[in-house]
């Protein structure tokens, strides 16, 4: 029994996030929404109220892809949750304490948008970091969160991360807590896709600033079908805009992308220097593009059935053309407020 499940059996879930009797049948039962319209009483605990708070920020966008019929998702990404309880060490403790100086409100802003999707109809999709560090309090949040709408996901750095920063991330690390991660989310975390009024959703892993063999495999399979394909992925993929911008936030320091070209990431890390042993701390080392990123990337460029890359990390909006056919767009992070709402026509 998985995460989710455990919480639907228990009540958990019910008595903390669900709403009531609010989930309608589609044409195709394997795509069910939510419709408040249907039942628009929330239980009274779903959002809580924080008056100081800033509304919403909600930016919406309108993409060409031909679905069978209009229909619209929230888009939101790292909400970066940060919670502890006494399942947890006090270095873990001391962690979320301080990093919820600053994501603290990242809850709160989650809950308002789940109710904004529900009373208006949409999936919900969000694209990694949806909690902050490993813990199972973050765990059950997250998959109580997941009962709370439909939703279609993928991974983002922090799903995995045990104490944010403190050692090598790769795919040794993630298999630490890839079962328990992945029992609290409702599709693959790895590569998954999903078909929603004749649009081809694809959610892939590309965590680490790389992605894989099999996953350009599976990507060409879906391809195949002749749908138009939406992806997702955490990391936004290497644009020449998105490059020079994250290039002067960061003070030069580094990009923060997939697939960029090496003659790029060799120049990250400026006058930056670490002890022996942790090297893997460069970030020209971390966002290092391997053979099959490069390749998957440049072959995407090529595919004319993407319509749209969605996706998250730089905490903040940027948009900028990916291929001749695809626009991709990051979201602001949740905790700050900051969802999209893209309509697909």
């Amino acid at each position: 029994m998985d995460r989710r499940d455990f919480l639907k059996t228990s009540g958990m879930a019910a008595a903390s996030f669900a709403f009531a009797g609010c989930i309608s049948k589609h044409e195709d039962a394997s795509e069910k929404s939510i419709f408040i319209k249907e039942q628009p009483k929330l239980r009274e605990n779903i959002a809580r109220a924080v008056d100081v708070l800033e509304p919403l920020h909600i930016k919406e966008i309108t993409v060409a892809a031909g679905p069978t019929k209009p229909f619209s998702v929230m888009h939101v990404s790292d909400t970066h949750i940060t919670r502890v309880d006494n399942r947890n060490d006090e270095r873990k403790i001391a962690l979320a304490a301080d990093r919820s100086r600053w994501m603290n409100r990242g809850e709160h802003y989650l809950d308002e948008t789940i109710r904004y999707a529900n009373e208006h109809g949409m999936y919900m999709m969000h694209t990694g970091d949806l909690y902050d560090f490993v813990s199972e309090a973050n765990l059950d949040c997250a998959a109580e969160h997941m009962l709370s709408a439909d939703w279609f996901v993928c991974a983002g750095n922090h799903e995995y991360s045990k104490y944010v920063g403190e050692a090598k991330e790769d795919e040794a690390y993630k298999n630490d807590s890839r079962e328990a991660v992945q029992a609290a989310f409702p599709n693959n975390l790895t590569f998954a896709s999903r078909i929603i009024n004749g649009i081809n959703f694809v959610a892939l892993d590309d965590v680490y600033y790389n992605f894989t063999a099999y996953q350009h495999a599976r990507m060409e399979e879906e391809m195949k079908k002749g749908l138009p394909v939406v992806m997702l992925c955490h990391v936004p993929l290497y644009t020449p805009g998105f490059l020079a911008s994250e290039l002067e936030n960061s003070n030069g320091n580094c990009g923060y992308l997939t697939g960029v070209p090496v003659e790029f990431t060799s120049k990250y890390d400026p006058d930056v220097t670490y002890p022996v042993g942790e090297e893997w701390r460069y970030r020209k080392v971390q966002q290092h593009a391997d053979k099959a990123t490069l390749d998957f990337v440049a072959w995407l460029k090529e595919q004319t059935l993407l319509k749209a890359i969605l996706c998250g990390h730089l905490h903040r909006y940027f948009e900028e053309r990916f291929s001749p056919s695809a626009i991709q767009y990051a979201v602001d992070a949740t905790y700050l407020g900051g969802v999209q709402v893209v309509h697909f026509k």
